[in-house]
């Protein structure tokens, strides 16, 4: 299935945002082992939340997650610590997306858990007891995803958890979140320099209210830096978010846009000052990557953006996606070390009408639909993509005044 988007006959707009995902499976996580009799309040409708939501709602013992990393991660861990025997899968790509470094340093920790087909790979087989815990050493350069998923369940553990991060740690803001959930629920972490030590405790029990995705707001950062005299309003979004992505008002001020900050969200509006090269280390921020790329190619601005180590093992190879689908727009990106993608302005024929690949990739189809405004229209494959974190996607373009077209 494609569809076909064509720019907004219009450029101002209020958009109610989705709820964090990010947020909201990390504390889908805490309410259940608090034993929570609270009900999240605007919790995130993506794809992702959802499997989460059946899992830990179901009586069954197999959980099929499909395409949702984060659910892997942190449902691995937090099955190993409950009593029982659980098969944990999910879709082909999953299926090919490594757990061997979180396996490994679960089973370091006590827990047993089998691979039932590919060594390293989904699906598992956990058997759930109460872990030993103890110090553990881990790359600080792995997904935060994992370090996350160690964490939430470090309080249950015999010994606690003394997490050493060794080397360059990524996406710390994912990490700080993590921190500061367990804490509003109860549980404090000392983390200095690369320790961090979670004490054995028990979480308590607190009503919660998910704020806005920061992701989310990206797609309208770009859409504005885009369309010239363009407002939008973004509701649920906190100044003193505890998302790491909330940077993107930082960065997007480089690409013409400012923000202001209101009681019920940010405003957004084109102002014209554009920055000649943008230049920017993503290892705190990977996945704003694909909107910053599409937006600075788009509007002719050089660009090198490093830490992007992680793009590789998301839900594609990001980095090559990225290539292949600029390339059809006759953009030449670079990529250096699997790390870093540059572009110096170097162009190649555009293919006449490209349909842009998606790669079963949710920021791929919303950080490319935006095209439209500079080529009149654009062919997306595959829209559904974007259930997994942001359902009303399609919805809220069309409500800017974009017109999309099943072809």
């Amino acid at each position: 299935m494609c569809i076909q988007v064509f720019p907004p006959d219009r450029s101002c707009a209020e958009v109610n945002l989705p709820a964090s995902k990010s947020i909201s499976n990390r504390v889908l996580i805490l309410n259940a082992l608090s034993y929570s009799p609270y009900v999240i309040e605007n919790l995130s409708d993506c794809d992702d939340t959802c499997v989460m939501v059946r899992a830990l709602e179901s009586n069954d013992t197999c959980f099929d997650i499909h395409a949702a990393g984060t659910a892997m991660r942190f449902m691995t861990a937090f099955l190993s610590k409950i009593v029982g025997e659980w098969v944990l899968t999910g879709s082909e790509r999953m299926k090919q997306r490594p757990i061997k470094l979180l396996v490994d340093a679960l089973c370091s920790l006590g827990a047993k858990i089998e691979y039932l087909e590919k060594e390293g790979f989904p699906p598992l087989k956990i058997y759930g007891s109460v872990l030993e815990g103890g110090k553990l050493s881990l790359n600080g350069n792995v997904s935060s995803q994992y370090i996350s998923a160690l964490l939430m369940i470090a309080p249950y553990m015999r010994k606690g958890l003394e997490l050493h991060l060794i080397g360059n740690i990524v996406s710390k803001p994912y990490i700080h979140m993590t921190l500061q959930l367990m804490k509003a629920y109860g549980v404090e972490a000392q983390w200095q320099g690369n320790i961090i030590i979670v004490q054995p405790g028990e979480y308590r029990p607190i009503p919660f209210k998910i704020e806005s995705d920061w992701s989310a707001a990206s797609y309208w950062y770009e859409i504005a830096a885009l369309l010239p005299g363009s407002e939008f309003e973004l509701e649920g979004l906190r100044k003193n978010s505890v998302q790491g992505d909330s940077k993107i008002a930082e960065y997007f001020f480089s690409l013409g846009i400012s923000t202001q900050y209101t009681n019920s969200g940010v405003k957004i509006k084109y102002n014209g000052n554009m920055c000649r090269k943008m230049v920017c280390d993503l290892t705190d921020q990977p996945d704003l990557a694909q909107t910053l790329i599409v937006t600075c190619a788009l509007k002719e601005i050089p660009f090198r953006f490093s830490g992007l180590q992680s793009l590789k093992i998301k839900e594609t190879d990001r980095i090559e996606a990225l290539k292949n689908e600029l390339k059809k727009l006759g953009y030449l990106i670079t990529d250096i070390n699997d790390s870093i993608l540059e572009w110096s302005g170097e162009r190649c024929e555009a293919e006449s009408e490209p349909i842009i690949e998606t790669y079963d990739d949710h920021r791929m189809a919303m950080a490319f639909a935006p095209v439209s405004i500079t080529r009149g229209s654009i062919i997306i494959r595959n829209p559904k993509v974007v259930n997994k974190s942001y359902p009303s996607y399609w919805k809220d373009i069309e409500n800017a005044g974009f017109k999309i077209k099943d072809i």
